[in-house]
């Protein structure tokens, strides 16, 4: 987005009539209609309506036809209209043990209770490019694994949690309300909240190439996926009206459910906890503790002991020796 240069009226009506007969491109195809693209390119849909934060299939479709496919610019023009909407309530917090699942899959189990539903995933194609997609083929119904499950399905470590097998995350005590960063200027540094939202908003690219940094590079803190699902989930909401929350619609959500070990017990022994998002330690010193207490309490072998101790122990000098040189530089 380049708008530093402006020019006379008739070169940025030029320029708009230029930018319409690229977004129609060839004349003698047919026109993609927005119905089609809200149910072929179901993906792109459903990206641009989380990154512009309105769940509206049929806007971001036309959003989406509008700047040419343009995820960016599409969800750009999302959060535009959504400013002008009014907000006429706020809903419960989303079930996600009454989801109906399309797809749900666990990494830790052998046996996984309720049983693995692939669903549509891509994960199980060879990335090759299908040449049969260049001509039309007659429609088929979707079979199988690509109906969602109609039965509420909870969660796969809802078991191990209440036989005391897994420590479950809970709010911490006296925690505020959340911020809205789509009604009010983010103020920086922002709060927890106000980061996680900014996170679910985020690119998706960037977004996965920093969750997998963060898992992957700090040590002992990769969790292992514990209940990863997507399926429709009930929105409710509770009337001025009436005193109970009713059900005004399903949306499609994810959900995912992370197991990672824990050295904050007192008696320094390993313990699962469950997660419900990506988890990092806040600061590198932070790391190095939670890095040092493992290794110091819970140690898998004398060896592996002995390497992390070298390891810290080798930090901490090149720590020390750095600060002497700036010491003496500042001298």
């Amino acid at each position: 987005m380049y708008i530093a240069v402006k020019g006379g009226e008739a070169a940025i009506d030029a320029s708009r009539k230029l930018l319409a007969s690229a977004r129609r491109g060839d004349v003698s195809l047919p026109e993609s209609s927005v119905a089609q693209i809200q149910s072929q390119l179901g993906l792109l849909t459903a990206r641009v309506m989380a990154e512009g934060s309105l769940y509206d299939g049929e806007l971001a479709a036309l959003a989406i036809k509008q700047a040419q496919g343009d995820a960016f610019e599409a969800a750009f023009l999302l959060r535009a209209y959504r400013t002008t909407l009014p907000r006429l309530a706020f809903s419960e917090p989303l079930r996600t043990e009454c989801m109906r699942v399309q797809r749900r899959v666990s990494a830790i189990f052998k046996d996984l209770p309720g049983g693995q539903v692939l669903g549509p995933t891509f994960d199980y194609t060879q990335r090759l490019l299908d040449f049969s997609l260049l001509r039309e083929t007659p429609a088929q119904a979707p079979v199988g694994e690509a109906l969602p499950v109609e039965t509420d399905m909870p969660h796969a470590l809802a078991a191990l949690v209440a036989e005391g097998l897994v420590e479950p995350t809970a709010p911490s005590p006296g925690d505020p309300a959340p911020l809205d960063i789509t009604r009010d200027p983010p103020a920086y540094p922002l709060p927890r909240c106000g980061r996680l939202q900014m996170l679910a908003r985020a690119d998706e690219g960037w977004l996965l190439g920093m969750g997998y940094s963060t898992q992957r590079g700090h040590a002992q803190t990769h969790p292992f996926g514990g209940d990863i699902r997507l399926g429709a989930v009930a929105v409710e909401v509770v009337p001025d009206e009436l005193d109970f929350a009713i059900e005004i619609g399903r949306s499609n959500s994810p959900n995912a459910r992370w197991s990672t070990s824990s050295s904050a017990a007192p008696t320094c022994r390993r313990s699962s906890r469950v997660v419900t998002a990506w988890s990092s330690a806040t600061a590198s010193a932070r790391r190095w503790q939670c890095r040092w207490s493992i290794a110091r309490c819970a140690p898998t072998s004398s060896a592996s002991c002995a390497r992390a101790r070298r390891r810290t122990r080798s930090s901490c000098c090149r720590t020390a020796t750095a600060s002497k040189r700036r010491a003496s530089c500042s001298t």
